[in-house]
């Protein structure tokens, strides 16, 4: 349960802040009107508000009992805009404004009606409420208007006092206020965000849940990484041969590649260096991504594929607001391409788009990759963890347009890629025909571990581009469980927004590991369907 207050001045932004904070929240939204439609000029600006709304919310008009608003409201996002015009009802209702005699009674009223709605407000899944700053000019001359200025006032602090967070938007900027910076909005399967496939993996297990290729970095790299051991281990890291060698084979120009700490930090990177208003992360996707952001206080949207529909890109499904958008092109763990053109439908003015491409490397010739693509508004992450099994060098880049690469730089820590990291990066940028070799591979193992699945029964599978394959059962986690006996690591895939206990992620190795892995599966599942007879 969360109750929000944003609080800003006459077109300060505050609506616009609170409507994506909405959709941040991943629930039903029910948009609560506050506002008097009968003067001209007011409903223009209603209208205005209603049409930047997504048409699926549900709107409703507040009552004289505001605490209504909330009612049933357990599962559901309440958005309340706001507190000033709802308090100008309520007086006029009264006659307030007409009669002195009743003013006080009415006060009494209002503020009675207040501290009802603010319990009722911590009950729904999620509560907004806008308030109107309106306290910073010269008192108003007449009593009513005065009363209505002291009513905000307090109706505001007896909201702040029971909020989770507060915050403060002027010029369209939120600024936290009276509590450390935290995620505004953060779902309930948060902590699984950064729950990753080789926390399953024990000494001496058969190892199909983390999605890195067998058998570590191949001979030239290994001497690639002696020979920079040697010559780099006693300076600081100097990143421009690396960085020659990404330009060459992307075609861009130097001042355009960024290397990261592996790709995860480069993802990190995205929120101080863009500062997005709303976020959308199309999932299931690496999860890091969003766990950035919501670290960063950043709202997230979150913009699920459809399993039903082979997990295709919905671009329809990103929030109009969403100023970033970040998708894995392959996605994991769905191992879904999509094309180019099917990214490039996610521009639109004011937006940056971020490709993960991490996996790209596995896919023979890379359709789809856009890190050949000069575009001021598209961002690619690429990583070389994957495809030379080097996870514990961190050896990952971005490629972006020359002023997000700018601000990109501006927010890395100094020397983030170290001389080892560097070394892999140039040297494997050098040996196209070496790459070209290692996604032959993973196609032949990813192939050979699919073929084996299909002919296993109670197993769902779809098409996969990399070196693992999403598989649905009746129960993931009890499968998980069973191959964990035969000392089989596999990546359960319940912590992936939009998939479910059903669902794991299983990676590809030789044929006979591959087989080891189906005929264990089979029989666990021929086992816990004999359990149920």
């Amino acid at each position: 349960m969360t109750l929000l207050l944003v609080v800003g001045g006459t077109r300060s932004g505050k609506s616009a802040h609170a409507e994506r904070l909405a959709l941040a929240s991943g629930l039903p939204v029910r948009f609560v009107a506050t506002a008097d439609a009968a003067d001209p000029s007011m409903r223009a600006r209603i209208q205005a508000h209603v049409a930047r709304r997504p048409a699926t919310w549900t709107t409703v008009q507040a009552g004289a009992e505001l605490a209504e608003a909330f009612s049933g409201a357990e599962d559901v996002c309440v958005l309340l805009d706001g507190l000033g015009p709802w308090i100008a009802g309520a007086l006029h209702e009264a006659g307030a404004f007409d009669d002195p005699a009743v003013l006080d009674a009415a006060c009494g009223e209002v503020l009675g009606r207040v501290d009802r709605a603010v319990p009722a407000a911590r009950r729904a899944g999620t509560a907004i409420v806008v308030a109107e700053q309106a306290g910073e000019g010269l008192l108003p001359p007449d009593a009513p208007s005065r009363a209505w200025l002291d009513l905000l006032g307090e109706a505001t602090q007896r909201f702040a006092a029971r909020a989770s967070r507060v915050e403060l938007v002027v010029a369209g900027r939120a600024l936290t206020i009276g509590a450390a910076a935290a995620p505004a909005t953060m779902p309930a399967d948060v902590d699984e965000l950064r729950h990753h496939g080789d926390s399953v993996v024990s000494s001496g297990d058969a190892d199909h849940a983390v999605n890195v290729l067998a058998g570590g970095p191949p001979a030239w790299l290994r001497d690639a990484l002696a020979q920079a051991l040697d010559a780099g281990a006693t300076r600081y890291p100097d990143e421009a041969d690396a960085v020659a060698a990404l330009s060459a084979l992307h075609g861009r120009d130097p001042e355009e590649i960024v290397p990261t700490n592996g790709a995860a930090e480069a993802l990190w990177l995205l929120a101080p260096a863009l500062r997005p208003r709303l976020a959308a992360c199309v999932h299931p996707s690496f999860t890091e991504s969003e766990a950035a952001l919501r670290a960063h206080g950043v709202p997230v949207a979150r913009v699920l594929r459809d399993p039903a529909r082979g997990f295709a890109l919905d671009p329809a499904a990103v929030p109009d607001a969403a100023d970033l958008v970040i998708v894995g092109n392959p996605a994991s763990p769905s191992g879904t391409l999509d094309p180019a053109h099917a990214l490039l439908v996610l521009r639109r003015r004011g937006r940056i788009v971020v490709v993960d491409e991490a996996f790209m490397d596995m896919v023979p010739g890379e359709p789809g990759s856009l890190a050949g693509e000069t575009l001021d508004d598209v961002i690619v992450v690429r990583s070389l963890t994957k495809a030379l099994g080097i996870p514990g060098l961190r050896a990952g880049y971005a490629v972006a347009p020359p002023r997000l690469a700018r601000r990109l730089r501006g927010v890395r820590p100094p020397w983030s890629s170290n001389a080892l990291a560097l070394a892999a990066l140039a040297a494997s940028a050098r040996r196209p025909q070496a790459r070209a070799q290692i996604a032959d591979r993973v196609v032949a193992e990813r192939d050979d571990l699919c073929s084996r699945l299909r002919d296993i029964p109670g197993v769902r599978t779809w098409p996969s581009a990399t070196n693992f394959c999403l598989i649905e059962v009746d129960d993931g986690v009890a499968l998980a469980a069973a191959l964990r006996e035969h000392h089989i690591a596999v990546r359960p895939a319940a912590s992936f927004p939009g998939l479910d206990e059903r669902h794991v992620r299983l990676t590809a190795r030789s044929p006979q590991e591959n087989a080891r892995l189906a005929e264990a599966i089979e029989a666990a599942l021929a086992d816990a369907m004999a359990a149920r007879r």
